[in-house]
């Protein structure tokens, strides 16, 4: 792997959060491949091979009708995010393919309350280049812990 493609591939996980910690929820989809995958998925199932999952989308238009969903349908109590992604490891590099992991952290802030850890866990993605740089063909985020508060709203 030479240090352009790293310095790419830590410049989209950078990116991905620096969106999704600013709430501009429609730069999200556009870190995807038209055909890709984002599962959201506990520890244990993914651990153990069950394939349930607490989200699953299958398109980059299945993410697109989240973030419409997340604009226009969902009411639910404001709060902000902030995502905290350590640098990818690079499990397997090849010329337009990488497979990486990274550590998540995601705190909530909800208007006049402390910030608290909202989720912690680990991407394990697959991605690709395309025309338009670096973009994620696959992105499972595995979080440990298997209660989550209430529900999720925004992508991790």
């Amino acid at each position: 792997m030479n240090f352009q493609d790293y310095f790419d591939l830590n410049q989209l996980y950078a990116s991905y959060a620096s969106a999704v910690s600013s709430g501009q929820w429609e730069l999200w989809p556009e870190f995807f491949t038209e055909e890709c995958s984002y599962r959201l998925q506990p520890r244990e199932n993914f651990e153990r091979g069950f394939p349930l999952a607490t989200l699953s989308f299958e398109s980059k238009g299945m993410l697109k009708d989240r973030v419409y969903g997340i604009r226009e349908t969902l009411f639910h109590d404001p709060y902000y995010q902030r995502h905290v992604v350590g640098a990818p490891v690079i499990l397997k590099a090849e010329v337009d393919r990488f497979e990486c992991e990274a550590n998540y952290a995601v705190f909530r802030t909800k208007l006049s309350e402390l910030s608290s850890v909202f989720s912690v866990g680990r991407y394990i993605d697959t991605v690709v280049r395309t025309e338009q740089g670096l973009k994620f063909a696959s992105r499972q985020v595995i979080y440990d812990s298997e209660m989550i508060p209430n529900s999720i709203i925004y992508p991790l």
